[in-house]
């Protein structure tokens, strides 16, 4: 049974509390994902190491941008949606995220919660300390009659905090379509993971971004400002910057490809001339060839039956669902099937 223990930090409020799993470390293995990645044919690395302070700030301005429409159409279905998604709940819950961030998109049903029930237990899930720390302070600096229980680590650690704590009912948040980072077998299987943490009690709400036009896609993952291909190629600084890497980010080009089949957006980050380049913390040469591509990121869209589809085979049921007019973007409750 994973163990948690209260985590030293400097916020100064009695409201807020943060653990971590005690028995495993979550530095990333960076450097051997990087050979295993860059040694493999194709050529990929994982999109969980965009995120360093520069990789999360360009994202936060990618969500803002026209192109992307997925954060401000989840922000208002939830806008709309949120005093209902509230009475859903008529006694006191617990609310749980999983990735929460700066949990700006949360507040919307903070705030319903807390005006419904008077008072709220929030327990945030981020591998960011700091995140969590930041967003935090500034959630109980807003919000009166709140109480913060923030788990440090991997989604699985949260799921682990609650399967070992089920007291009271929970409303668990997965937001941003970050499901859509999964293949979708690793989908299913980690909707089966969020489900053997729920009681039969428990909701769990998660958006998930629709198929659509495929200009539309393209468009959102390579804006005309430019902004996610510096987000794309802020891995390569990464590389220069944590292995001692000589990518050259002017002889890469970001690509965003729309797999209608797969319905899925690639990005891939293309060599445009062929070339060798030296990471010299693993003492490794890595050969590219003209139009080579390493690929960062999918980002699966689904279907309703899609959807569907993922709810049945992870367990669980579709008990409410609710769309932007455009139909670009869904927000979906889902309840233990038994």
């Amino acid at each position: 049974m994973t163990q948690f223990a209260k985590q030293p930090t400097r916020i100064e409020s009695d409201a807020v509390t943060v653990i971590a799993a005690i028995d495993r470390e979550h530095s990333e293995d960076f450097a051997a994902d990087v050979r295993a990645g860059l040694s493999s044919t194709p050529k990929l690395l994982s999109c969980r190491y965009f995120y360093d302070t520069e990789g999360s700030e360009l994202f936060e301005q990618i969500c803002s941008l026209p192109e992307y429409y997925p954060t401000r159409t989840e922000r208002a279905i939830l806008a709309e949606r949120a005093p209902e998604i509230a009475a859903l709940f008529p006694e006191e819950i617990t609310l749980v995220e999983l990735g929460s961030g700066s949990a700006v998109k949360t507040r919307l049903i903070m705030d319903a919660l807390i005006e419904h029930h008077g008072g709220l237990r929030f327990i945030p899930v981020d591998i960011s300390r700091s995140a969590l720390e930041e967003s935090a302070v500034a959630l109980v600096e807003d919000f009166e009659d709140l109480e913060i229980l923030a788990v440090a680590g991997e989604y699985e650690d949260g799921l682990a905090y609650l399967k070992q704590n089920q007291e009271g009912r929970k409303l668990i948040l997965w937001l941003g379509s970050n499901v859509g980072n999964f293949h979708r077998s690793e989908a299913t299987d980690f909707f089966r993971k969020v489900g053997d943490a729920m009681t039969t009690e428990d909701r769990f709400l998660a958006g998930i971004d629709l198929r659509k036009d495929r200009m539309i896609l393209e468009a959102a993952y390579d804006d005309g400002q430019g902004v996610t291909a510096r987000f794309n190629k802020n891995v390569l600084v990464r590389l220069n910057r944590d292995l001692g890497g000589h990518f050259d980010l002017e002889t890469f080009r970001h690509v965003a490809r729309y797999d209608e089949d797969a319905g899925r957006v690639e990005m891939h980050l293309e060599s445009e001339r062929a070339q060798s380049v030296m990471i010299d913390a693993l003492d490794m040469s890595v050969n590219f060839a003209a139009g080579e591509t390493i690929h960062t990121e999918n980002s699966y869209k689904y279907s309703q039956r899609e959807i569907e589809q993922l709810a049945a085979e992870s367990g669980l049921t579709i008990e409410h669902q609710w769309f932007d007019v455009d139909g670009l973007f869904s927000v979906n409750i889902f309840a233990p099937s038994s």
